[in-house]
């Protein structure tokens, strides 16, 4: 500590700017410290899989129906505070199962910040070292039937239910639907602001309502 205090005023910062910085260090260390602890108690707690290195920050919001599956992989972030965001409102991250068959996999590596998924019925699988921005949702369901429009209230549609896959070293920006029956392939990006409801191949740019390949990446 008393080296990083040097180095700080080496490149003249004032007192003010060291104060800042170590109150912002102070809450983030802080957040990650009870928001990692009260996160294994609640997966020991609800039966959730916990890998090694499981980090959170702030309030995760866990909810498994019974004989459902939550999966969280060995390093994975779960960001619900908003003093760890960089730009965006930070919404607490929510992981929800409703009903017996449903499955939430988040493989290693995996960062989520303010997200919220919702598995009902399917699969909903998140590759590894994939980084899901805030205020996007993924859910394998309308959650109500769409037609007749009489019977939307009352009647649920399991039927057209459908999984999500997305594919290792992925990046989804904010603001973003992920809807059901989608695949995103491996390296591609999803950018802010976009409702995904057909497949995204590898390596590839993808944007707009509803969204559309716009480019391919390259190495």
């Amino acid at each position: 500590m008393v080296s990083f205090l040097q180095k700080l005023r080496a490149r003249c910062a004032t007192p003010q700017d060291i104060a800042s910085l170590l109150i912002i260090r102070g809450q983030a260390w802080w957040s990650g410290v009870w928001g990692t602890l009260a996160l294994r108690c609640k997966a020991a707690l609800f039966g959730i899989e916990c890998g090694c290195g499981v980090r959170a920050a702030g309030t995760v919001i866990l909810a498994r129906w019974p004989k459902s599956r939550i999966y969280i992989g060995d390093g994975a972030s779960l960001v619900s505070c908003p003093r760890r965001a960089t730009a965006a409102v930070v919404m607490p991250v929510r992981l929800k199962t409703l009903g017996p068959e449903a499955t939430i996999v988040l493989e290693q590596g995996v960062e989520l910040s303010g997200a919220s998924i919702a598995a009902r019925s399917k699969t909903i699988r998140v590759g590894a070292h994939t980084m899901i921005a805030p205020g996007c949702v993924l859910v394998d369901s309308d959650f109500h039937a769409p037609w007749p429009p009489e019977q939307r209230h009352i009647e649920p549609g399991y039927e057209r239910d459908a999984g999500i896959d997305i594919g290792e070293h992925v990046w989804i920006g904010m603001h973003c639907c992920i809807l059901k029956g989608v695949r995103i392939g491996r390296g591609s990006i999803v950018a802010a602001g976009s409702v995904v409801i057909r497949d995204v191949p590898e390596n590839c740019l993808a944007a707009g309502v509803p969204a559309r390949v716009v480019r391919v990446l390259e190495a």
